[in-house]
C-alpha cells in the first residue's frame, strides 16, 4: 500500500473498458445483447379488393397489400432469415358480429392460405420457411371498430366475445396459421381458445398471448393501416399506462391459461413491464413495436434530426436488451439486411 501520486490510477490500469470498443470486429465480438433475423416478426396488412398496394400515409414505406403482393413480402420475409410474419386483414364488409374474421373464405384466412403456401415453398427449398401468425381479433372486421361484441349499452361483452376468439382461431388454424394471437384483452380468452384448438385437433397449433396490451397513445397510425373504424377508446378493457403489477397479473394469468407465449405491447414505452414479464416468464416473451413508434421515427429522420438507421437499430436492440425474445417490428426486413454487418 502507497500513497505515491498515481498509485489509485495505476491500481486500475488492467482494466481499461475502451480496449473492447476499438473496432468493429471487437464490438461485436464482445456485444452482450445480439439481434437475430429470427428474432423479428413483420407485420404485414393485406385489404380485400385491392387492384394494387395502398401505402399507409402514416406509416412510410407501409402498405395495404393486395392478395398477390402480400404473398411477395411474405417471401421476402423467408428469403431474408425473417422469424415470422403477423397478418392482419381488412375485409371489404363490416358488421356488428366481425362474421368476416372466421369465414373460411374471408381475406384473412386466404392471406394464411397463401402465406403458408409461400413458407412451405421455401422450406422445400431448403430454407426455413418463416411462422405464420394471425391477429386473432374482431376490431378490424366490426362496423363498430372494437375488439368484442357489443352488448345493448354499447359496452364490449367479453364472455360473448370468448366465443367469437375461439371460432377465429379455429378458422384461421385450417387456413395454416401456426400461431393464433388474442389481441383483445378479453379476460380468459387463452383459456378458451386453447380449448377450442384441441377440440378441433389443432394441438400443435400455438397461442401467443398480448398479455400487457396498453391502451396507447401510440397505435394511431395502426388505425389508417386497418381503415379502423372505432369512434372512442378501448380503455375499458386495455390497461392503463401507469400499472405495471397490473401487466404482470395478466401475464401470469394467460400463462396459468396456456400461452406458448405472450406479449407486451406497445415495446418502447413498457421496457419496465417487458422486462419484469420476461424476469418470470417461463415462455418465449414478444414485444411489439407499434406504429406510433415506428411513425416518430420515420418523421424525425424525414426532417433530418436523427440518423434514420442507426436510431432503428437502437430502437430494436433496446427492446432485445429489455427482454424479449420476440420482437414485432415494421422495419423487420430492413434490419434483416443490416445484421450481417454488425455493430457500428
Amino acid at each position: 500500500m502507497t500513497d505515491a501520486p498515481g498509485a489509485a490510477r495505476d491500481a486500475y490500469r488492467p482494466y481499461r473498458p475502451h480496449r473492447l470498443r476499438t473496432t468493429r470486429a471487437m464490438r461485436r465480438l464482445v456485444a452482450e445483447t445480439r439481434l437475430h433475423p429470427g428474432d423479428l416478426v413483420l407485420p404485414l396488412f393485406v385489404k380485400e379488393g385491392l387492384d394494387a398496394p395502398v401505402p399507409i400515409k402514416a406509416m412510410p414505406g407501409q402498405v395495404q397489400h393486395t392478395e398477390e403482393t402480400l404473398a411477395d413480402a411474405v417471401r421476402a420475409a423467408a428469403d431474408a432469415g425473417v422469424g415470422g410474419v403477423m397478418l392482419f386483414g381488412i375485409p371489404a364488409e363490416r358488421d356488428a358480429t366481425g362474421s368476416a374474421g372466421d369465414d373460411p373464405d374471408g381475406i384473412l384466412q386466404r392471406a394464411l392460405r397463401a402465406s403458408r403456401e409461400v413458407s412451405d415453398e421455401a422450406l422445400a427449398a431448403g430454407g426455413t420457411g418463416v411462422v405464420v401468425m394471425a391477429d386473432t381479433c374482431l376490431d378490424e372486421f366490426t362496423d363498430h371498430g372494437h375488439c368484442g361484441l357489443l352488448d345493448e349499452q354499447g359496452r364490449v361483452d367479453n364472455d360473448a366475445t370468448l366465443e367469437r376468439y375461439a371460432s377465429m382461431a379455429v378458422a384461421q388454424a385450417t387456413a395454416g396459421a401456426d400461431v393464433v394471437a388474442p389481441s383483445g384483452m378479453m379476460d380468459g380468452q387463452v383459456e378458451v381458445i386453447r380449448e377450442a384448438l384441441d377440440r378441433a385437433g389443432f394441438t400443435d397449433v400455438s397461442v401467443l398471448a398480448y398479455s400487457a396490451k396498453y391502451a396507447s397513445a401510440f397505435y394511431g397510425p395502426f388505425r389508417e393501416a386497418v381503415d379502423s373504424a372505432l369512434q372512442g377508446d378501448r380503455r375499458t378493457y386495455q390497461m392503463d399506462a401507469g400499472n405495471l403489477r397490473e401487466g404482470l397479473r395478466e401475464a401470469d394469468l394467460d400463462l396459468a391459461e396456456g400461452a406458448d407465449m405472450v406479449m407486451v405491447k406497445p415495446a418502447g414505452s413498457y421496457l419496465d413491464v417487458l422486462a419484469a414479464v420476461a424476469e418470470r416468464s417461463e415462455v418465449p416473451v414478444a414485444a411489439y413495436q407499434v406504429s406510433g413508434e415506428y411513425a416518430m421515427i420515420e418523421a424525425a429522420a424525414a426532417h433530418g434530426w436523427i440518423d434514420r438507421e442507426a436510431a432503428i437499430d437502437e430502437s430494436v436492440l433496446g427492446i432485445k436488451r429489455a427482454g424479449a425474445d420476440v420482437i414485432l417490428t415494421y422495419w423487420a426486413l430492413e434490419i434483416a439486411g443490416r445484421l450481417t454487418k454488425g455493430p457500428r
